[in-house]
Parts: structure tokens; C-alpha cells; sequence
């Protein structure tokens, strides 16, 4: 009998096909622009060296450059939000929804009181 690779493997429950494979970096506003500066201010002879010592591309540079002409500096600056600005936006979000089920509940018990008035009209201000 063969042994094939799956038959070699355990399952440890955590490991997927892409879990070997490398994260996607992310650049800070400040790096950008100090890359970008330097980039700008070398010779043409030395800016492949700056990208190869950084591990980028010219592509980076295009585009980090697109957004520092735009002169949004926040086109600089990641898309991603950090963690905190996420749950302050749920919890607005909720709060929200939480105030509109209390309005919905505040009209409907004010319906039944009246329609309870309508049909017992001798307990009129008295409280069950």
C-alpha cells in the first residue's frame, strides 16, 4: 500500500490552503509621504534602489503620487478604519434601531390604552 499526502497530513482544525500565504501590507499616511519624498528628491540612477530596499513598486509610486497631487492627503492614508471607529458606528447603529422599537412600543401601548377606553369606559382613571 502507498502512502499519498493526504494520508500523511493531520488535521489541526486551524490551517486552511491560503494560511501559508503571506498578509497584504499596509502603509501609514506619514510613510507614504516621506517615501514619496525621498523618491522624488533622488537621482534617476537611485530610485529603483529606494523601491527594491523598500520592497515596492513603481506602481506604489504612481498611485501614492496621484493622491498627493489630488491633495488629499487622507488619499494617502490606508482605506481601512481602525477598530475602534467600527463599533462606535455599530453601536450608533443599534442605539438607533433601539430608539425606533422604543417609539413603535410607546404608539402601540398608547393604542391599546385608548382602544381599552373605548370598551371599559367605567374604569375610566383607574389603573388595573
Amino acid at each position: 500500500m502507498t502512502m499519498t499526502l493526504a494520508d500523511s497530513c493531520v488535521d489541526d482544525g486551524g490551517m486552511g490552503p491560503r494560511a501559508d500565504r503571506p498578509k497584504r501590507r499596509t502603509f501609514s499616511a506619514e510613510y507614504k509621504a516621506n517615501l514619496l519624498a525621498e523618491y522624488e528628491a533622488a537621482e534617476r540612477g537611485e530610485r529603483g534602489a529606494i523601491l527594491r530596499r523598500e520592497g515596492l513598486y513603481s506602481s506604489h509610486i504612481i498611485e501614492w503620487r496621484k493622491a498627493a497631487d489630488a491633495g488629499a492627503r487622507s488619499g494617502l492614508a490606508p482605506a481601512t478604519r481602525d477598530r475602534r471607529d467600527r463599533e462606535v458606528e455599530a453601536l450608533r447603529a443599534r442605539a438607533h434601531r433601539a430608539e425606533a422599537e422604543l417609539a413603535r412600543t410607546r404608539a402601540a401601548l398608547d393604542l391599546v390604552g385608548k382602544a381599552h377606553a373605548l370598551v371599559c369606559p367605567e374604569r375610566k382613571g383607574s389603573v388595573v
